[in-house]
């Protein structure tokens, strides 16, 4: 059995790869955790000189859903670190390298890939070498065998953190392998300090096992119904995540559910035009209080103007006034920060795009029947510089 359903359907439907990696995300968690212990001197030793530097600029790189983890992670790192940290995918800073890379600055470049092969990411670590006078590299992947792993063994300024065998996912669409590298991330950057490693990730890995056993089956059955356009909706980091369930809603169902995300502030100007009565929307709500109340604000709205087939508000707070109706609550998280809520979060909308891909015929373990988009990308030619 894998998310409550039988592993030989699971078989004769195509999706049994990524209902196992979807299911084993907070076992891999703890041992991610475990592998970022292992390495924690040699993380330390190669990172705390270059955060000691004021003029060290930090870029989060990656293709696809491998950006996104930067896009989520940019603004929880930001803060914990007290400098800017950008997140730029691999696709702009090889058709733009000049653009973004700054020849004089000092770069830690800090690369995420599944399978540490896509054309663009090795690209980019290349050029990044070439334009740079001093690039170090933190390369974050799920594949002793990609090239970005191979590349970096033994070259100065370089180190690689490689994920739990288990994250290299085989199905289509990265889901352990999404949560694990931004896990390892956020610790090797010492986000949350010795109170996460020592009780916060025990509480979250309790807390995304709960939503598998208690929640799956509201988010099957929300499956079940034919939305045509969903919209995920989450603020600040969130929005990263916001990103990442659209898109894996989009690779799973093969387009045909359209999907889309916004912030709930400005989704108010101009994409709320999407809204129509066969429309999900799913408003990730933050933990912080200042946040929240905008949040809540557009949630309000948008029940209000009834315009939308369906608002579904997820969050970690027990229900209030504002959220009577539909709504999906995660037990034990009250008091966690947003970037913990990422995980949960994200999970939920792994969850619903793998029932929704089922409920359509598709098969989420190869989404795309045209093959016009594939695990790995191909197609892309690299231009000489």
């Amino acid at each position: 059995m894998h998310l409550q359903l039988e592993e030989t359907a699971l078989r004769k439907s195509g999706a049994l790869h990524t209902a196992r990696e979807i299911e084993q995300q907070p076992a891999s968690w703890t041992r991610t955790a475990a592998v970022v212990r292992e390495r924690r001197a040699q993380l330390d030793a190669f990172l705390r000189p270059l955060l000691a530097r004021q003029e060290l600029r930090i870029i989060l790189t990656g293709a696809g859903s491998s950006a996104f983890i930067g896009e989520c992670l940019a603004p929880t790192l930001s803060r914990s670190l007290g400098r800017q940290v950008l997140a730029i995918p691999t696709t702009d800073l090889l058709s733009g390298p000049c653009e973004f890379l700054l020849p004089d600055v000092p770069t830690l470049l800090v690369s995420f890939g599944r399978s540490g092969g896509s054309p663009e990411s090795v690209a980019v670590v290349e050029l990044a070498e070439r334009l740079l006078v001093e690039c170090h590299q933190l390369i974050i992947t799920c594949n002793d065998q990609g090239t970005l792993y191979r590349r970096c063994q033994g070259r100065e300024r370089n180190l690689a953190l490689l994920m739990p065998p288990e994250t290299h996912d085989q199905g289509f669409a990265m889901t352990s392998s999404y949560t694990s590298m931004m896990l390892a991330a956020l610790l090797a950057f010492g986000v949350g300090g010795e109170a996460f490693e020592q009780r916060g990730m025990a509480r979250l890995c309790a807390a995304a096992n709960g939503l598998l056993a208690s929640q799956g089956g509201a988010l099957r059955a929300l499956a079940g119904h034919d939305y045509s356009r969903v919209v995920y909706l989450g603020s600040n980091a969130l929005k990263g995540i916001a990103r990442e369930a659209a898109l894996k809603l989009l690779e799973l169902t093969d387009g045909r559910a359209v999907a889309t995300y916004d912030s709930p502030l400005g989704f108010r100007h101009g994409p709320k035009s999407i809204v129509t009565a066969d429309s999900l929307l799913v408003l990730l709500l933050s933990n912080d209080p200042y946040t929240r109340r905008y949040d809540l604000d557009l949630l309000r709205e948008l029940r209000e103007d009834q315009r939308a087939g369906a608002v579904l508000a997820i969050s970690a707070q027990a229900a209030d006034r504002e959220m009577l109706g539909n709504s999906l609550q995660l037990s034990g998280l009250a008091e966690a920060t947003d970037w913990e809520l990422a995980f949960p979060y994200v999970l939920c909308a792994q969850l619903y795009a793998f029932h929704r891909a089922l409920q359509i015929g598709n098969k989420p373990d190869e989404p795309s029947a045209s093959g016009t988009v594939n695990r790995v990308v191909r197609g892309v030619t690299i231009h000489s510089l």
